[in-house]
């Protein structure tokens, strides 16, 4: 997330695509509410279905699931034919004049861009990105051309991409109607002007789609296009659907990543020096990646970690190339490649997709771990739908835990705010916090190392691990310390990143929050001074990071001359007379750099130094893996063709984990006619673990239901309130008898609509996804219908856009 919640009170515009932020998002939905109050805010809601965000909004544009890049595309387009950009941001803040490669091209009929070849190991296309690069002198220098007219400038291989994304074609493809497109556009290109501010939110309805990374990218490239990066009340922001899932990630709890966001290392790089030089550019702020990762080193393996022996490199676990997401783990398992796993806090039998395969999968693991405040149904799976518990052999155990309140310690909200949370109780029983629970976990699992070996036992046994506090208990601020930084010779806590070295004199646990714990007496996660006065960033107000940053690449905020863009609401600014760069915000723009270079990238995070409209490859770094530029691929299952690249079927370079798994042939879309969509409700949250046993909350919302609309219950002659059968191609009668659908209660509804796609008429199914079979309140889950194909970058659960038959239940 760009900016803050606090600073959407600054947005002329809002637009919130892919997320029910009236619902799920309450505290945000307060400072939109500002917005409109104090300064009129219009507010835009993109969404399948009439939800409560859309309910209130100035203008609601009800598309159909998977076509956010059809309808974020249009608005590019309308953009640039409009010539609604700002020009002086485009063209200096952005690559728009860089020239491409001569031989770059694409195919409008395959879909495909230059350099698609088959790529066997993952069943799907994959692209050399060669012809993607930047047109260079004798000197390496990139070619531009500031008018913006060259061909192969990004500015103009943007515009033709993108020109035939109209707005009759959006209309055809998404189902909205003309008008409702043509005023979305209008009022939101509006911001591409100095002094106005444009935010765009969005949530799981953007990224749960085999193109999610590029619905990402398309809205990326609409703000920069428009001025909105960089500036307050503009931005692209994450609505985070968890108080700590953006600290679950800064902590790298994907497998792709190691903390702070660096790649994890492949088995190609066999030593350090191999994995520095394949992941750190020659210019921008990851040019100091060697700084974070030998000071992470240092912080896993301690007086262990030396120069004579990479610091500890060679025992940094590696990938062999294949995706191990949740996707992939669950077939790794169902063929009998995993033996065992360790659930913390996570319920995929519920919030995973294909849920019901899923269930059988389990029975071939030797263990489970369950850490959770419940008995879920990821670990009660041998009493799920078809299971025999006598023919199962796994061992399970359930490790109970702390709930939120009943443990202290620092979560990360939407904002990057890392604020400190103290203990309200102490949590029941047996139960214990989860960082206490992996502590003794890690000592034995080190004990049994030590005396028994392993196939490669230093990962473990050379780990630097101390943080037992008094009586049993743990020491949190001794992680905190680790997390933070600190000298490695008198343990010294370090000021911020800047301090860090690569010669293995400091250890950090996560160079972008160094800085918030920097010391004991009063550290900047527990600060809780309100601004008095300003713009509302509240700075003493616990920690963002990177730096207490509270709006990243503020640099773009402000002219060439250092002069903001909007002075009644400045981020930053030049000051001539101190001839530095001040403001309510931390400038991002490194202290050593001079004025010239830090006009010339405000995008300190590339190695252009500006914003990409155009994404290059860097052969493994940075660029996504399905095209440079957003395109418009249908979901997996889909009811229709392309219309814009007949030959295209769904994200080509998305892998195929299984075989017949989703609707392809016009067979098929026969079968499984209807569109559905997933999402969740404000009465339970997530998988439904903790809510669905509070008899207050499920008194509120007491069982699973399908929404269809009134047109839909007439012809299928169902009644609101009636059972209902739903079944997909992942979910289908077999011959065995067991049961191939879902039965839940049929909600018949306004709120949904048939759509006219491309003249043909289809019906709309929204389903909530928090029932399972454990509990006090059970329920059909939605995700044993729902695909597991994901994202061509990311492999994230198409949960978003997917098939399926209704009929009434006898």
């Amino acid at each position: 997330m760009t900016n803050h919640w606090n600073d959407y009170q600054h947005s002329d515009v809002i637009m919130a695509i892919g997320g029910n932020t009236a619902e799920n998002h309450p505290i945000s939905m307060k400072w939109i509410e500002k917005a409109r109050e104090t300064k009129g805010a219009k507010l835009i809601c993109v969404d399948p279905r009439l939800c409560r965000t859309a309910a209130v909004s100035d203008i609601f544009v009800p598309i159909r699931p998977g076509t956010n890049i059809a309808y974020l595309g249009g608005l590019i387009n309308y953009i640039l034919e409009n010539e609604k950009y700002h020009r002086e941001y485009v063209e200096n803040y952005t690559n728009a004049p860089y020239l491409i490669n001569e031989n770059f091209s694409f195919d409008e009929n395959t879909g495909l861009f230059t350099g698609a070849e088959d790529d066997p190991v993952r069943s799907a296309t994959k692209y050399d990105m060669t012809d993607w690069q930047y047109q260079t002198d004798a000197d390496g220098n990139i070619l531009k051309d500031t008018t913006l007219e060259d061909p192969n400038c990004s500015f103009q291989l943007l515009k033709k991409h993108y020109s035939k994304y109209t707005i009759s074609n959006i209309s055809k493809m998404t189902g909205a109607p003309e008008d409702t497109l043509r005023d979305s556009y209008e009022v939101f290109s509006s911001t591409g002007e100095a002094g106005k501010a444009g935010n765009i939110l969005y949530a799981m309805g953007i990224t749960q789609f085999t193109h999610g990374a590029q619905n990402t990218r398309a809205i990326a490239i609409i703000q920069l296009l428009l001025g909105n990066m960089g500036i307050a009340g503009g931005g692209v922001n994450a609505q985070r659907g968890q108080s700590n899932v953006q600290g679950a990630t800064d902590m790298a709890i994907l497998y792709h990543i190691i903390p702070g966001y660096n790649p994890t290392p492949q088995q190609t790089h066999a030593t350090l020096e191999d994995y520095l030089a394949a992941t750190t550019p020659e210019k921008n702020w990851w040019s100091n990646r060697p700084k974070y990762i030998v000071s992470l080193l240092k912080a896993f393996y301690g007086d262990n970690a030396t120069d004579a022996n990479d610091y500890g490199y060679e025992w940094l676990p590696k990938l062999d190339g294949l995706d191990h997401s949740h996707i992939p783990a669950y077939k790794y398992m169902r063929d009998g490649e995993v033996e065992g796993m360790i659930c913390v806090a996570d319920n995929p039998l519920v919030g995973g997709s294909s849920s019901r395969a899923k269930l059988h999968y389990q029975k071939n693991l030797k263990w489970l771990v369950s850490v959770d405040v419940v008995e879920n149904e990821t670990a009660a799976f041998w009493k799920g739908p078809g299971m025999n518990p006598a023919e199962i052999d796994t061992e399970v155990f359930i490790l109970p835990a702390a709930f939120s309140y009943e443990k202290e310690g620092e979560k990360a909200n939407s904002g990057r705010w890392i604020q400190w949370m103290w203990k309200a109780q102490e949590p029941p029983g047996d139960a214990k916090s989860d960082l206490w629970i992996v502590n003794e976990m890690f000592k034995r699992l080190k004990a049994l190392y030590e005396a028994e070996g392993g196939v490669v036992p230093e990962q473990i046994t050379k780990m630097h691990w101390d943080y037992d506090g008094v009586g049993g208990e743990i020491d949190i601020v001794k992680v905190c310390m680790e997390l933070n930084g600190y000298r490695v010779a008198d343990g010294s806590l370090l000021t911020n990143f800047v301090g860090l070295a690569d010669d293995g004199s400091t250890a950090c646990g996560n160079w972008l929050y160094s800085g918030y714990y920097n010391n004991l007496e009063n550290p900047a996660t527990k600060k809780r001074i309100k601004e008095k006065e300003g713009i509302g960033f509240n700075r003493d107000w616990a920690f963002a990071w990177p730096l207490n940053r509270r709006v990243v690449y503020n640099r773009a905020s402000c002219d060439l001359e250092g002069k903001p863009w909007n002075p009644d609401v400045p981020v930053i600014w030049y000051d001539e007379a101190e001839q530095r760069w001040v403001g309510n915000d931390v400038p991002d723009i490194p202290g050593s750099w001079d004025f010239e270079y830090a006009t010339e990238n405000p995008f300190i995070m590339n190695p252009e130094g500006v914003g990409k409209l155009f994404s290059i490859g860097y052969q493994g770094v940075g660029g996504l893996r399905d095209g440079p530029m957003p395109t418009h691929y249908e979901p997996a299952d889909s009811p229709v063709p392309n219309l814009l690249y007949p030959q295209a079927t769904f994200n080509p370079c998305s892998q195929r984990f299984y075989e017949d798994h989703t609707v392809e042939t016009d067979e098929d879309r026969q079968k499984y006619p209807h569109i559905a969509t997933s999402y969740r409700l404000v009465e339970h949250y997530q998988s439904g673990s903790v809510t669905r046993n509070q008899p207050w909350l499920n008194e509120m919302m007491p069982e699973m239901f399908a929404e269809i609309s009134e047109e839909h219950a007439d012809e299928l002659g169902i009644n609101n309130g009636d059972y209902i059968l739903i079944e997909s191609k992942r979910l289908q009668s077999s011959d065995d008898g067991e049961q191939g659908n879902i039965k839940v209660k049929a909600c018949v509804t306004k709120r949904i609509k048939p759509m006219l796609i491309n003249g043909e008429l289809k019906h709309l199914v929204g389903m909530p996804m928090h029932w399972g079979f454990m509990g006090m309140n059970t329920g059909a889950s939605a995700n044993d219908l729902t695909p597991s194909v994901g994202d061509a970058n990311t492999t994230i659960p198409e949960y978003k856009a997917f098939l399926c038959n209704v009929r009434r239940a006898d």
